[in-house]
């Protein structure tokens, strides 16, 4: 909460250069208002709160508590602005840094920007009233906070990928502990960027007096034009350029020295020697950490990521969209392929899962031009390719990466057959949705293949809607067949019949089937990751064909799954659109 001061007083203040005159201030030892020596038991000097004695903040008052500068009020108030410009930047991308590593760590990103934003704007109010106490002492108060705040906020991605990749797996109490220590961090960060603010306000008052009004529209000018900084600088250069851990340790090292500078070069005669060496050293120790941090960064990512995935990592790639790391496929290991720390191919029986996924749809009808949307590893179109009749298969995968995997990963490409290598394979690098949209295809397919992340990851909520269903509907023949993963039955029944739901919604005709897993614990589902539990899972499908087609051959699962009647449905779930997602968990 901001307190506004009183109006300025009718007159010019001082000059600048005259505020260290001998009676106006520092150097006389006495008060200007009325002569008394100033006090010295640490609090403030003068009977109106003007600065005064030995404590933390230094020496005697100057006239209406202003501060003593090296530097003309303007510059100085100008300085002060910059800082709370980079400080507003910088706070803003902590907070964009927790949302996208818990995103990433936990999954469910709305949920996690839900979390991270409610408790860092509450605890930003509970630092405000909190930081009233500091104002007396607001040069040291606020020196102090940046130099907490700088070694919180940056350390914050190492500490949530560290209790990640070696707690993640103790379950019990700490089963949750990465969510327990993204609040824990929301709230140190919010606090501490809460408390900025009135002391920011204090220090740019006591450079120059203004109505209450026209200080807080500069203070909030800068402050919000900061947060418009720090929020694009984080997508478009911190992260793609440095990553997530590289880049929170950039910004805390920024934060700490713009903090430090600004108290100890602006403010530096607020404050008494052994304040201002608590904050150098506060600040050089803070700096130090940092500096350790950012040399060793790459280490402790290695050390990281051998604790989540095993020591049998190959390749660990930042694409634009998401994390790709592959593990084993070589020396007898089976390969397995993790999207942003999720298990998206197991070896050990993907197999199983394409045939099921792949087969029964295609063995159905005619299969002459079929669409595979994601699938860019491959595996899919690898199926497709064992059918005799199969003269054009497109893959629309969004990320280039995984495309470029497939091709030039000697186990990935052994793996998926070298599917891309034949001719009649075609990939484009689109987003499934839009490419829907805003393409139309040549001629209609009679098979699509929905080969996507499951339906209880948010950012892929969009592709299981009713209305990406019905664009899917538009490209289909007439006795055309889309299939579609609907997650595991067994573990989320309302999720895979909530997909059910949502198909027949589109206008299409449903015919949904299980498939159990050889190996269990092997099967992705929503929001696992590297951590994985041991229970057997299953896999969910769903073959819809148009309404108006006419009855086909019936579905052949080939005696490896099983067919679900109207008996195991769930009834009355809605379906799923894009303004409303149904798939929670």
């Amino acid at each position: 909460m901001i307190e506004p001061h009183a109006p300025a007083p009718l007159g010019a203040p001082p000059s600048w250069r005259d505020r260290g005159a001998p009676g106006s201030g520092p150097g006389d030892g006495h008060d200007e208002h009325d002569g008394t020596p100033g006090r010295h038991d640490g609090t403030l000097g003068g009977p109106d709160g003007t600065l005064g004695g030995p404590g933390l903040c230094g020496g005697p008052g100057l006239p209406d508590g202003a501060a003593r500068l090296p530097v003309r009020p303007g510059v100085g108030r100008f300085l002060v602005l910059a800082g709370v410009f980079v400080c507003a930047a910088c706070g803003l991308v902590y907070e964009l840094e927790l949302v996208a590593l818990a995103s990433y760590l936990i999954g469910d990103s709305v949920t996690q920007a839900s979390v991270v934003l409610s408790v860092m704007v509450f605890a930003m109010g509970i630092g405000s009233l909190a930081a009233k106490r500091l104002r007396p002492r607001a040069a040291f108060g606020f020196g102090a906070i940046e130099a907490a705040l700088a070694l919180v906020g940056g350390s914050s991605a190492l500490a949530l990928y560290a209790a990640f990749a070696w707690t993640g797996g103790w379950g019990g109490v700490w089963a949750s502990g990465s969510r327990y220590l993204l609040v824990a961090f929301s709230l140190a960060i919010g606090l501490l960027i809460g408390a900025e603010v009135p002391l920011l306000m204090e220090l740019i008052q006591r450079i120059r007096r203004q109505d209450a009004g026209g200080a807080v529209a500069d203070l909030f000018a800068a402050d919000y034009v900061g947060a418009l900084v720090g929020g694009l600088a984080f997508p478009f250069l911190l992260l793609p350029w440095l990553g997530q851990l590289t880049g929170a340790l950039l910004t805390g090292t920024v934060n700490a020295v713009v903090g430090g500078t600004l108290v100890l070069g602006l403010f530096r005669h607020d404050l008494s020697r052994r304040a201002r060496w608590l904050l150098v050293g506060a600040n050089a120790a803070v700096l130090a950490l940092l500096a350790s941090a950012a040399v060793h960064v790459d280490d402790f990512e290695r050390a990281a990521r051998r604790a989540v995935y095993g020591n049998d990592v190959r390749v660990a790639v930042q694409t634009d969209v998401q994390e790709i790391v592959l593990t084993g496929g070589r020396h007898g290991r089976p390969l397995s392929l993790f999207l942003d720390g999720r298990l998206r191919i197991s070896g050990r029986d993907e197999h199983r899962y394409h045939r099921a996924l792949v087969h029964p749809a295609i063995d159905a009808g005619p299969h002459a031009r079929v669409l595979v949307l994601g699938g860019g590893d491959g595996l899919a179109a690898r199926e497709v390719l064992r059918h005799d009749g199969v003269r054009r298969v497109d893959v629309v995968e969004l990320d280039p990466g995984v495309l470029r995997l497939a091709r030039t990963d000697p186990a990935l490409s052994a793996l998926n057959g070298h599917a891309y290598d034949d001719a009649r394979v075609h990939a484009v690098t689109a987003d499934s949705f839009t490419w829907l949209r805003h393409t139309r295809p040549a001629a209609p397919y009679d098979v699509v293949i929905a080969d996507l992340p499951d339906p209880g990851i948010t950012d892929s909520a969009k592709l299981y809607s009713q209305e990406f269903y019905g664009l899917a509907r538009e490209d289909l023949a007439e006795d055309g067949r889309l299939v579609v993963h609907a997650g595991p039955v067994a573990s989320c029944r309302d999720v895979f019949w909530t997909v059910e739901a949502t198909l027949r919604a589109a206008g299409l005709r449903t015919t949904p089937y299980r498939v159990a897993a050889h190996t269990p614990g092997s099967v992705t589902r929503p929001g696992r990751t590297a951590h994985t539990d041991r229970v057997p899972h299953d896999w969910g499908f769903v073959i819809a064909t148009r309404g108006t087609a006419r009855a086909g051959r019936a579905v052949d699962l080939g005696g490896t799954g099983t067919l679900l009647g109207d008996a195991a449905r769930v009834e009355g779930l809605p379906p799923s659109t894009l303004v409303h997602p149904r798939y929670a968990h």
